[in-house]
């Protein structure tokens, strides 16, 4: 079934975000003014404060928007309680696919890179954003690790909630590695050795498109 299309408000609401996701990547959150947004999507800076209360908040909807896509597709219980939720070695599947996804969206993947390090300061905006973030990526991981360590055979003895922040460290490192040099880098293929490692083998990765959307934007 085709979707309605979207109002007058929600264009211009995704033309702020992606004007605003194109310079906080390539300038970080700090260099970039409000102003300088507005002025990227072709609007004045009060059209830009009609949807969004200011920088910082324009600066959360941009990260929260891509993590409830994923969150959609790899945790869905996180976003509706009776969702029913794939099998764990789909969910696997799809965080390979999500990594294959990473690497042909340099922008994003250079946002998340250059915010999280900024967001490292107490004050920043974004600080708290990350530190719920990371705290929900580690508890998730860790629980699909449990689930699949278990199911392996033979079964895995690793410590899962260390196999997640290993493997979470492994990603974040691997993606500035990536931004500085692509073509050196290859993130499946060293995600999927170190999974290898753990005695979880991967399959071929699911579609590495986003998911659906939960909330519609």
């Amino acid at each position: 079934m085709s979707q309605e299309p979207r109002t007058k408000g929600e264009r211009t609401r995704a033309r702020i975000l992606d004007s605003a996701t194109e310079l906080f990547s390539r300038h970080g959150f700090t260099a970039v003014s409000l102003r300088e947004i507005a002025t990227h999507a072709g609007l004045t800076h009060a059209g830009v404060l009609h949807h969004f209360s200011g920088k910082e908040a324009l600066l959360l909807e941009v990260l929260s928007l891509r993590d409830r896509n994923d969150a959609a597709r790899l945790f869905p219980r996180l976003l509706d309680p009776e969702a029913p939720e794939p099998p764990p070695g789909e969910r696997l599947r799809r965080l390979i696919g999500v990594i294959v996804r990473n690497s042909g969206t340099p922008g994003l993947v250079s946002l998340y890179a250059r915010l999280s390090a900024e967001a490292s300061e107490p004050g920043h905006p974004a600080h708290d954003y990350f530190v719920r973030r990371y705290a929900r990526l580690r508890t998730e991981v860790a629980a699909l690790l449990a689930a699949l360590f278990d199911a392996a055979e033979p079964p895995v003895r690793a410590d899962p909630s260390r196999t997640a922040q290993q493997l979470l460290a492994l990603l974040d490192g691997l993606q500035v590695q990536w931004l500085l040099e692509p073509d050196a880098v290859l993130m499946e293929e060293l995600v999927r050795d170190f999974l290898a490692r753990c005695g979880l083998p991967t399959a071929g990765a699911a579609p590495s498109g986003p998911g659906p959307d939960p909330v519609s934007d």
